[in-house]
């Protein structure tokens, strides 16, 4: 018997896949990509987790069909920011289940809880991210650490697990889960509560003020991720890094419709819409240079896009606010 896990690799994944792969049942972890998962890789750690949770890992990537079909155009709308935790969840479901026949698996297992997260774990959302996958008569999703508070599903009828090593957790107090955390001798799992950009307010706020001006592709998840963000006189995006961290990750982006430039003294990596007019790119050049390690009365040669821009450092922060864009 074989079964296909929606893997976070937060603790309430590892724990759902731990109970089952116990029941002798062969887990594979998936990982479904949306994009939004944080700012750094953690395949590495993610396969690690699930190992040590009893299965194997595998990584599937929907970024491109996220962006399409979901993100902004949710059937059941938006969580307190730009989540659209149920479709989110449904879309993950149907896209597991999809993939039941190419791993030879039977059914579907989730870490979800009842009634721990207010939007999409409430018995009547469960019922609604079923639809969605396509399972509401097929009843192949088991939920084990909440499955004895719950419909009997397909996996437990046929009695390929046995609903009675199954749990009952419910509500937002995770005691039950760290206890049996202690239990598997767990230190290394995530926090409570973490994981998507969309329901950060800041990633959220980015979101919403970049599709006022522009399409959301894929490049543009990394490019809303880091840096201090702007909005150039004519409407193009300047990024400018704020650290050595944002400047290697904005270095790795693969764009296509922004360039990326650097200074010639110490300072950030930034990048600027393709689209930008002359007197932007000699703006961003201005702004970029005003936060690099420069002096206020030396002119600086900086190059973007092959162009060649002398510009000098404002002479306050104060002058650059009119284009700032950023939550933070």
């Amino acid at each position: 018997m074989k079964a296909l896990a929606l893997f976070s690799g937060g603790l309430d994944s590892m724990l759902a896949t731990k109970v089952i792969s116990d029941l002798g049942v062969e887990v594979i972890a998936l990982y479904i990509d949306i994009g939004f998962g944080g700012k750094s890789d953690v395949d590495a750690l993610l396969k690690e987790r699930a190992e040590k949770a009893g299965a194997s890992f595998m990584k599937i990537d929907v970024r491109s069909e996220y962006l399409r079909d979901i993100l902004f155009d949710p059937k059941y709308g938006y969580g307190k920011n730009f989540n659209p935790c149920i479709d989110c969840h449904g879309y993950m479901f149907k896209v597991a289940k999809g993939l039941l026949d190419k791993f030879d698996a039977s059914f579907i297992i989730t870490g979800e809880v009842l009634g721990q997260r207010p939007m999409s774990q409430r018995a009547d959302a469960m019922m609604r991210v079923s639809m969605l996958a396509g399972d509401k008569e097929d009843k192949l999703i088991l939920r084990p650490l909440s499955a004895k508070l719950m419909e009997i599903s397909t996996p437990e009828q046929e009695g390929w697990v046995e609903r009675e090593k199954l749990h009952d957790i419910s509500g937002r107090n995770r005691q039950q889960q760290l206890a049996l955390a202690g239990k598997y001798g767990w230190e290394d799992y995530q926090s409570p509560g973490g994981g998507c950009l969309l329901t950060e307010i800041h990633y959220s706020a980015r979101i919403r003020e970049h599709i006022r001006y522009d399409t959301f592709e894929l490049e543009d998840i990394e490019i809303l991720k880091f840096g201090r963000h702007f909005r150039l006189e004519d409407g193009a995006k300047l990024v400018v890094g704020r650290d050595e961290a944002d400047n290697t990750s904005l270095e790795a982006i693969d764009c296509s419709k922004y360039t990326l430039f650097e200074l010639p003294v110490i300072g950030p990596t930034s990048v600027i819409h393709n689209d930008a007019t002359q007197r932007e790119k000699a703006l961003a050049a201005k702004i970029a240079i005003s936060y690099a390690k420069s002096r206020k009365d030396t002119s600086y040669e900086v190059e973007i896009a092959g162009q060649t821009f002398e510009v000098t450092p404002f002479a306050s922060k104060k002058e650059i606010e009119p284009y700032f864009f950023d939550a933070k």
